[in-house]
């Protein structure tokens, strides 16, 4: 007698030894998610472009996100200010500047190669606190603030591996400042919270959209609570949204999960060592780090979690100075899981 098919949740991840690529499961094929290879400095490199101290730094800084320790300089945006990160896993880009200085401007690293940014193009808009999402081939900015309409629910998309101009992609499923960014799949991207209005409106959203195919954003769930100016990071399957503000005065620790291809209510997975908002964030799939941030006081801290288990996080190390805000973090070990 046969036996009854095995079904595959959604999500179960393999490793497949023919490909020596790591796979999961898509409800109806097996996808690649990440090529395991010993590159930089003995593990996945995580790289902040740009930050704020209030007023905008173009210092680029990175780590090596499986050894815990300080971050080492890189080199220098074209422009002063924090930009919203994306990455492949071989090239990073941040887009814009921080208010009261509205820009457009992109510029780009290669992450294996330490050394100042170059210019890549412009996005459709300016704006800052726009966040960013990205597959190995495409990179999506969505939200942010800026010249009248204020707060914009745009979302624009490049190529990553072809300089030029940001196209038109959607929009979100409403305004947001600061939504929490770099949470995505090979396929879907994902944004989360942010305030609607400019005035502290914090919003427990959650936004998706499929990568391949342009179009308006649709709602995924909600978060635990209404928060803006979050950090994002995530593996294939699932995303971590941590810190961020839950009022104007009032920043908050907690750390979300949610599982990326199955759309459903985000659940608590544990605390970051401080309550900050605008930090940064990076990951190599596996381990997650939170950088900086502001709110009450600006912080150099950075703490780690490992992914796939819930609980607290622990110390990483410091980052090189205090910062205002970073928005997200590029990587060669998560690099749009292509």
């Amino acid at each position: 007698m046969s036996l009854p098919p095995v079904e595959i949740p959604l999500g179960a991840m393999r490793f497949n030894s023919d490909s020596q690529k790591l796979e999961y499961w898509m409800g109806s094929a097996w996808m690649q998610i990440q090529t395991f290879s010993p590159n930089l400095d003995g593990g996945a490199r995580g790289v902040f472009m740009g930050f704020s101290v209030p007023n905008g730094d173009s210092q680029i800084s990175y780590i090596t996100i499986p050894t815990q320790g300080n971050t080492v300089d890189f080199g220098s945006r074209t422009i002063s200010g924090v930009g919203a990160n994306l990455s492949s896993r071989t090239r990073g880009l941040a887009a814009q500047d921080t208010a009261p200085a509205f820009v457009n401007t992109i510029d780009f690293i290669t992450l294996s190669s330490t050394g100042n940014a170059t210019d890549f193009g412009d996005r459709t808009i300016q704006t800052s606190r726009a966040r960013g999402c990205s597959n190995q081939t495409r990179g999506m900015w969505a939200g942010g603030f800026g010249p009248s309409p204020n707060v914009r629910n745009q979302i624009d998309f490049v190529t990553i591996a072809a300089t030029g101009n940001a196209i038109d992609f959607g929009d979100l499923t409403g305004n947001r400042e600061a939504p929490s960014g770099n949470v995505n799949s090979p396929t879907r991207a994902i944004w989360t919270g942010g305030d609607s209005a400019g005035d502290g409106s914090y919003q427990n959203n959650i936004d998706f959209i499929t990568i391949a195919t342009t179009g308006n954003a649709q709602d995924f769930a909600d978060l635990t609570i209404g928060r803006g100016i979050a950090a994002g990071l995530s593996s294939a399957t699932r995303g971590l949204i941590g810190t961020g503000q839950v009022s104007p005065a009032t920043t908050s620790a907690t750390i979300d999960f949610l599982t990326i291809p199955t759309t459903g209510n985000a659940q608590d997975f544990g605390d970051c060592t401080i309550a900050r908002y605008g930090r940064g964030s990076t990951t190599d799939c596996i381990r997650g780090v939170f950088a900086g941030g502001n709110g009450p006081a600006l912080t150099n801290i950075m703490d780690y979690v490992n992914i796939s288990t819930q609980g607290d996080a622990v110390d990483f190390g410091d980052f090189h100075n205090v910062t205002g805000r970073l928005e997200g973090g590029c990587s060669t070990g998560h690099g749009g899981l292509g």
